[in-house]
Protein backbone atom coordinates (compact mmCIF):
# COMPACT_ATOMS: atom_id res chain seq x y z
CA UNK A 1 0.00 0.00 0.00
CA UNK A 2 1.30 3.42 -0.88
CA UNK A 3 2.04 5.81 1.53
CA UNK A 4 0.27 9.08 1.29
CA UNK A 5 3.10 11.97 0.91
CA UNK A 6 2.98 14.51 3.83
CA UNK A 7 2.03 17.26 1.57
CA UNK A 8 -1.62 15.40 0.52
CA UNK A 9 -2.14 14.72 4.66
CA UNK A 10 -1.79 18.17 5.24
CA UNK A 11 -4.30 19.75 1.98
CA UNK A 12 -6.79 17.02 2.93
CA UNK A 13 -6.33 17.81 6.97
CA UNK A 14 -6.96 21.34 5.88
CA UNK A 15 -10.16 20.53 3.85
CA UNK A 16 -11.85 18.48 6.84
CA UNK A 17 -11.46 20.89 9.36
CA UNK A 18 -12.63 23.73 6.58
CA UNK A 19 -16.05 21.32 6.19
CA UNK A 20 -16.03 20.62 9.55
CA UNK A 21 -16.36 24.40 10.57
CA UNK A 22 -18.81 25.09 7.76
CA UNK A 23 -21.08 21.90 8.79
CA UNK A 24 -21.48 23.22 12.24
CA UNK A 25 -20.97 26.82 12.21
CA UNK A 26 -21.28 28.95 15.50
CA UNK A 27 -23.95 28.03 17.90
CA UNK A 28 -24.79 31.90 17.39
CA UNK A 29 -25.05 31.81 13.73
CA UNK A 30 -27.45 29.31 13.44
CA UNK A 31 -30.19 31.56 15.43
CA UNK A 32 -30.63 34.99 14.17
CA UNK A 33 -29.91 37.93 17.44
CA UNK A 34 -32.96 38.50 18.80
CA UNK A 35 -33.42 42.98 17.75
CA UNK A 36 -33.52 45.20 20.94
CA UNK A 37 -36.77 45.80 22.17
CA UNK A 38 -37.41 49.48 22.72
CA UNK A 39 -39.02 50.70 26.05
CA UNK A 40 -42.81 51.56 25.97
CA UNK A 41 -42.91 55.09 26.31
CA UNK A 42 -43.95 56.54 29.74
CA UNK A 43 -47.77 58.42 30.02
CA UNK A 44 -47.38 61.63 31.05
CA UNK A 45 -47.82 62.16 34.97
CA UNK A 46 -49.10 64.66 37.12
CA UNK A 47 -45.88 68.11 37.34
CA UNK A 48 -44.45 68.16 39.82
CA UNK A 49 -45.35 69.62 42.99
CA UNK A 50 -44.27 73.04 42.93
CA UNK A 51 -43.91 73.39 39.50
CA UNK A 52 -45.60 76.26 37.49
CA UNK A 53 -47.86 75.71 34.97
CA UNK A 54 -46.96 76.35 31.46
CA UNK A 55 -47.46 79.78 30.08
CA UNK A 56 -50.52 80.74 28.01
CA UNK A 57 -49.63 83.23 24.97
CA UNK A 58 -50.60 86.68 25.49
CA UNK A 59 -52.62 88.53 23.05
CA UNK A 60 -50.50 91.55 21.91
CA UNK A 61 -51.51 95.19 22.58
CA UNK A 62 -52.38 96.85 19.34
CA UNK A 63 -49.94 99.25 18.14
CA UNK A 64 -49.53 102.63 18.51
CA UNK A 65 -51.52 105.24 16.13
CA UNK A 66 -52.02 108.98 15.16
CA UNK A 67 -55.55 109.64 14.06
CA UNK A 68 -57.24 113.08 13.01
CA UNK A 69 -60.97 113.58 12.35
CA UNK A 70 -62.96 116.32 11.09
CA UNK A 71 -65.57 116.72 13.34
CA UNK A 72 -69.47 118.41 14.07
CA UNK A 73 -70.91 119.38 17.37
CA UNK A 74 -74.71 119.88 18.09
CA UNK A 75 -75.80 120.28 21.68
CA UNK A 76 -77.84 122.41 24.42
CA UNK A 77 -75.17 125.38 24.22
CA UNK A 78 -74.76 125.32 20.51
CA UNK A 79 -73.08 123.85 17.33
CA UNK A 80 -69.73 123.37 16.00
CA UNK A 81 -67.33 122.22 13.85
CA UNK A 82 -63.31 121.69 13.72
CA UNK A 83 -60.21 119.34 14.16
CA UNK A 84 -59.74 116.06 15.95
CA UNK A 85 -56.45 114.66 16.96
CA UNK A 86 -55.67 111.35 18.50
CA UNK A 87 -52.29 109.75 19.61
CA UNK A 88 -52.99 106.47 21.28
CA UNK A 89 -50.11 103.67 22.39
CA UNK A 90 -52.32 100.96 24.56
CA UNK A 91 -49.07 99.29 25.21
CA UNK A 92 -47.65 102.11 27.47
CA UNK A 93 -51.31 103.71 28.32
CA UNK A 94 -50.02 107.04 26.42
CA UNK A 95 -52.99 109.38 25.57
CA UNK A 96 -53.65 112.62 23.99
CA UNK A 97 -56.63 114.05 22.81
CA UNK A 98 -56.78 117.64 21.12
CA UNK A 99 -60.01 119.07 20.08
CA UNK A 100 -59.87 122.25 17.74
CA UNK A 101 -62.20 124.53 16.85
CA UNK A 102 -62.62 128.39 16.11
CA UNK A 103 -58.91 128.20 15.40
CA UNK A 104 -58.33 127.49 18.86
CA UNK A 105 -57.53 124.48 21.39
CA UNK A 106 -61.10 123.62 22.68
CA UNK A 107 -59.95 120.43 24.54
CA UNK A 108 -56.44 118.89 25.73
CA UNK A 109 -56.22 115.16 27.31
CA UNK A 110 -52.84 113.83 28.09
CA UNK A 111 -51.54 111.29 30.35
CA UNK A 112 -50.84 108.00 31.08
CA UNK A 113 -51.20 105.46 33.85
CA UNK A 114 -49.08 107.77 36.15
CA UNK A 115 -51.74 110.03 35.51
CA UNK A 116 -54.10 112.36 33.35
CA UNK A 117 -54.69 116.32 32.74
CA UNK A 118 -57.73 117.21 31.05
CA UNK A 119 -57.46 121.29 29.99
CA UNK A 120 -61.00 123.00 28.73
CA UNK A 121 -59.38 126.38 28.62
CA UNK A 122 -63.01 128.20 27.80
CA UNK A 123 -64.37 126.80 30.90
CA UNK A 124 -61.03 127.76 33.18
CA UNK A 125 -60.90 123.53 33.31
CA UNK A 126 -57.63 122.05 34.55
CA UNK A 127 -58.30 118.73 36.00
CA UNK A 128 -55.89 115.93 37.24
CA UNK A 129 -57.08 112.19 37.58
CA UNK A 130 -54.74 108.98 38.52
CA UNK A 131 -56.73 107.21 35.64
CA UNK A 132 -58.72 107.64 32.51
CA UNK A 133 -61.88 106.58 34.23
CA UNK A 134 -62.20 109.24 36.40
CA UNK A 135 -61.53 112.35 33.81
CA UNK A 136 -64.91 113.49 32.44
CA UNK A 137 -64.98 114.04 28.66
CA UNK A 138 -67.07 116.82 27.26
CA UNK A 139 -66.84 115.86 24.09
CA UNK A 140 -66.71 111.64 23.36
CA UNK A 141 -68.50 109.06 25.07
CA UNK A 142 -66.44 108.08 28.70
CA UNK A 143 -64.66 104.98 27.60
CA UNK A 144 -62.18 104.72 30.93
CA UNK A 145 -59.06 103.31 29.02
CA UNK A 146 -56.99 103.78 26.54
CA UNK A 147 -57.70 100.49 25.27
CA UNK A 148 -61.19 101.04 25.28
CA UNK A 149 -60.53 104.29 23.57
CA UNK A 150 -58.44 102.76 20.54
CA UNK A 151 -61.22 100.22 20.44
CA UNK A 152 -64.07 102.48 19.83
CA UNK A 153 -61.92 104.52 17.18
CA UNK A 154 -60.66 100.98 15.97
CA UNK A 155 -64.27 99.31 15.79
CA UNK A 156 -66.61 101.56 16.41
CA UNK A 157 -68.00 99.52 18.79
CA UNK A 158 -69.26 101.44 21.66
CA UNK A 159 -72.01 102.93 23.34
CA UNK A 160 -73.94 105.58 21.74
CA UNK A 161 -71.60 105.24 18.63
CA UNK A 162 -72.42 104.16 15.15
CA UNK A 163 -70.39 103.41 12.39
CA UNK A 164 -71.76 104.78 8.73
CA UNK A 165 -68.67 103.91 6.79
CA UNK A 166 -65.56 101.54 6.72
CA UNK A 167 -62.20 101.69 5.01
CA UNK A 168 -61.45 98.33 3.29
CA UNK A 169 -59.68 96.62 6.79
CA UNK A 170 -63.23 97.55 8.61
CA UNK A 171 -62.30 100.41 10.69
CA UNK A 172 -64.46 103.13 10.88
CA UNK A 173 -64.02 106.35 8.84
CA UNK A 174 -67.40 107.51 9.91
CA UNK A 175 -68.54 107.44 12.99
CA UNK A 176 -71.97 109.29 14.54
CA UNK A 177 -71.80 109.67 18.49
CA UNK A 178 -74.96 110.60 20.40
CA UNK A 179 -75.13 110.91 24.16
CA UNK A 180 -74.77 112.93 27.21
CA UNK A 181 -72.02 115.26 27.70
CA UNK A 182 -69.88 115.18 31.00
CA UNK A 183 -72.53 117.73 32.41
CA UNK A 184 -76.00 115.42 31.31
CA UNK A 185 -77.14 117.41 28.45
CA UNK A 186 -77.81 115.35 25.16
CA UNK A 187 -74.99 115.98 22.43
CA UNK A 188 -74.89 114.63 18.71
CA UNK A 189 -70.92 114.47 17.35
CA UNK A 190 -70.20 113.72 13.98
CA UNK A 191 -66.21 111.88 13.00
CA UNK A 192 -64.99 111.60 9.74
CA UNK A 193 -61.82 110.04 9.60
CA UNK A 194 -58.44 111.95 7.80
CA UNK A 195 -55.98 110.49 9.01
CA UNK A 196 -55.05 106.85 10.63
CA UNK A 197 -51.18 105.86 10.99
CA UNK A 198 -50.14 102.97 12.91
CA UNK A 199 -46.54 102.28 14.46
CA UNK A 200 -44.73 99.58 13.72
CA UNK A 201 -44.05 97.45 16.94
CA UNK A 202 -40.84 97.94 19.14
Amino acid sequence: MRMTSPLFQALFLTACLAYGSQAQGPASASQPAAAPQEAPAAAPGPPPAGAEPAATPQEAPPPAVRAQYDWGYAGADGQGKGTLNVLLDPAKGRTVVELMGLGERLMLLEGDPSGYRLQIPRRKVDERAGSLAEVPLPFLPQVGSPAALYQLLASGDFKGVKVTSKDPEGRPVKLRYQGNDDRGKEVMVWLKRTRWEQEAPR
